[in-house]
C-alpha cells in the first residue's frame, strides 16, 4: 500500500511540473499572440471590407492559378479564385469595385479564352461590411459575457477565472495565427472562433468540476495535488474527445475544399490549443489564486428566526 501511495505521489508530482511548464508556455504564447495581432492586424475578407463576388464558367482545362495571375495583373490587386464545385466553374472575389479591369471579366480573361460566361455577380458595400464587423464583435462579446455569467454561477470565482482565461488564451492564439499568416478573415472564421469558445469551455468545465469534487472529498489534500489528480482523472476522456474531434475536423479540412479551409484550420488549432489551456491555465490559475476546500463548504442555515 505504501509503495502504491509513493508511486501515486510521484506521478502527481511529475504531472504538477508538467502543468507548470505548460502554463509558462501558454503565457508566452498568449503574450506573443497579442503582440502579433497588434503588429500585423488582420486581412479582412470581403464580408467586412466590401467588394465584388462574381461566379463565372470557363474552359475546365484552365487552372485557378492562371485565372488568378491574369486577374491580378489586370486589377492591380489580389483576386481570390475559388472552385464552385464543378469543373470550369469559379467564384472570383475582389475588393475594388471601381476598377474597369475587374468590372469587365470577359475582357480581362480574353487572353485565356473567349468562352467566358458570367453566371452572377454581387456587390457587398463598405457600409454593410462595417455593420457585419460590428455585429461579429458584439456576438463575440455577448458570448464571452454569457460564459462569464455561467461560470460565476457554476463555480466559485477562482475556478471560474481559470476557465475564462483559458478561453481568452484559445481565442487569442487562433486570431494570432490568422494575423501572422494573413489568411483572409471572414464570417466563416468568426463562426469557427465562436465554436472554439464552446468547445474549450466544455473541457475546462469538466476539469474544474473534478477539482471541486476532490476539494470537497479531500479537504486536507494539497491544492497542487488536487489539481493534478483532477487532470489525471479526466485526461483519458479529454484525449479521446479531442482526438475524435480532430479526426472529424481534419477530414473536413482535407475534403471540404477551399471554401471550408479557413474554418477547418481555425477549428483544428482551437481544439489543440484548447486541450492544452484547459489542463495548464485552467488548473494553474485557481491554484495560484489559493483555491481551497472551505470555498465550497456548505453554510448551514440557522433555524432561529
Amino acid at each position: 500500500m505504501n509503495i502504491i501511495n509513493r508511486q501515486n505521489l510521484k506521478s502527481l508530482s511529475t504531472l504538477t511540473k508538467a502543468r507548470y511548464l505548460s502554463s509558462l508556455a501558454s503565457l508566452l504564447i498568449m503574450l506573443s499572440s497579442i503582440a502579433i495581432i497588434l503588429v500585423n492586424g488582420f486581412n479582412w475578407g470581403l464580408d467586412f471590407t466590401g467588394g465584388v463576388v462574381t461566379e463565372v464558367k470557363i474552359d475546365p482545362k484552365i487552372k485557378s492559378e492562371q485565372i488568378s495571375q491574369l486577374l491580378g495583373q489586370g486589377s492591380a490587386q489580389e483576386v481570390s479564385v475559388i472552385s464552385a464545385g464543378e469543373p470550369g466553374r469559379w467564384v472570383l472575389r475582389y475588393a475594388k469595385v471601381d476598377n474597369a479591369a475587374t468590372g469587365d471579366i470577359k475582357t480581362v480573361l480574353a487572353p485565356l479564352t473567349n468562352d467566358v460566361e458570367v453566371l452572377n455577380s454581387s456587390i457587398v458595400g463598405p457600409q454593410i461590411g462595417q455593420e457585419l464587423a460590428e455585429q461579429g464583435g458584439l456576438a463575440l462579446l455577448a458570448a464571452m459575457l454569457c460564459i462569464l455569467a455561467y461560470l460565476s454561477f457554476r463555480f466559485e470565482w477562482r475556478l471560474a477565472s481559470g476557465a475564462l482565461l483559458a478561453l481568452f488564451h484559445d481565442v487569442i492564439f487562433v486570431l494570432a495565427f490568422f494575423s501572422l499568416t494573413q489568411m483572409e478573415f471572414n464570417l466563416t472564421i468568426l463562426a469557427a472562433v465562436l465554436a472554439i469558445l464552446g468547445y474549450s469551455l466544455n473541457d475546462s468545465i469538466v476539469i474544474a468540476d473534478r477539482v471541486r469534487e476532490v476539494l470537497i472529498a479531500k479537504p486536507k489534500m494539497a491544492t497542487d495535488e488536487i489539481c493534478s489528480s483532477a487532470v489525471k482523472a479526466t485526461f483519458s476522456r479529454t484525449m479521446v474527445t479531442s482526438g475524435t474531434t480532430l479526426f472529424t475536423v481534419g477530414a473536413l479540412w482535407i475534403m471540404g475544399g477551399a471554401p471550408l479551409q479557413g474554418f477547418s484550420i481555425a477549428m483544428f488549432l482551437g481544439i489543440m490549443i484548447g486541450t492544452l489551456s484547459s489542463i495548464s491555465v485552467g488548473t494553474c490559475l485557481p491554484e495560484l489564486l489559493k483555491v481551497k476546500a472551505e470555498h465550497y463548504e456548505v453554510t448551514p442555515i440557522s433555524d432561529t428566526p
